[in-house]
């Protein structure tokens, strides 16, 4: 019922998709992904908030990805997707496979002055994903997240935790990566998303995921 209230929530370019191996095409087009600014001091508190449904981390400007777009985008929040006990949780999935958990990381083109001016835009955004799945260890870098969580159990709880390497969310080979034009996954929906799915996926304890 989305596109009653938001037409783009019923485009034909919609988020999230089941990636197709098969329909894959190889871009020799396609760059690293390279970021710039991800290193963040622990006395840069960086604030993250329970929306109601999901779990959100702010990033400052001085996030951007650098190289593998034709342009240059600033970050503006990271937020994860999750399932239950009962089945696994990521929006975008691989020949049909659900990973336990999905991150996002949302920028927005730097030609834009905001983010809410960009969204409108075809270039305007772009979001970094990755599939998080159970590995055999404690991932530290997820940590800095999970270990706030008991403190914003309730939509509108918001906290402030100190700032740590934000690349460590992300996979360490930037360079394979699924990329196609798509959209936000919740409304106004609008079809204005550079989408890169990273191949590699992240492990967490099963403790964390």
């Amino acid at each position: 019922h989305w596109g009653v209230d938001y037409p783009d929530c019923a485009g034909t370019m919609q988020s999230p998709i089941n990636i197709d191996m098969a329909k894959t095409i190889v871009s020799p087009q396609l760059r690293p992904i390279q970021l710039s600014g991800y290193s963040l001091p622990a006395n840069e508190k960086l604030r993250l908030t329970n929306n109601g449904h999901t779990v959100l981390l702010e990033l400052p400007e001085s996030l951007a990805i650098t190289g593998g777009y034709a342009q240059q985008y600033r970050a503006v929040q990271l937020h994860l997707h999750w399932g239950s006990p009962s089945g696994p949780g990521s929006e975008h999935t691989v020949n049909g496979h659900r990973f336990a958990a999905e991150i996002h990381v949302v920028h927005y083109n730097t030609r834009y002055s905001s983010f809410n001016e960009a969204m409108v835009h075809p270039d305007g955004l772009a979001v970094l994903g990755a599939f998080l799945e159970v590995g055999p260890r404690e991932n530290p870098y997820y940590q800095e997240i999970l270990e706030h969580l008991y403190k914003i159990q309730r939509e509108g709880e918001e906290v402030l935790v100190p700032g740590f390497n934000i690349a460590g969310l992300l996979p360490a080979n930037l360079k394979h990566y699924f990329h196609y034009n798509g959209s936000l996954t919740t409304p106004p929906c609008y079809q204005t998303v550079k989408w890169t799915v990273f191949n590699q996926t992240m492990l967490l304890s099963h403790d964390q995921v």
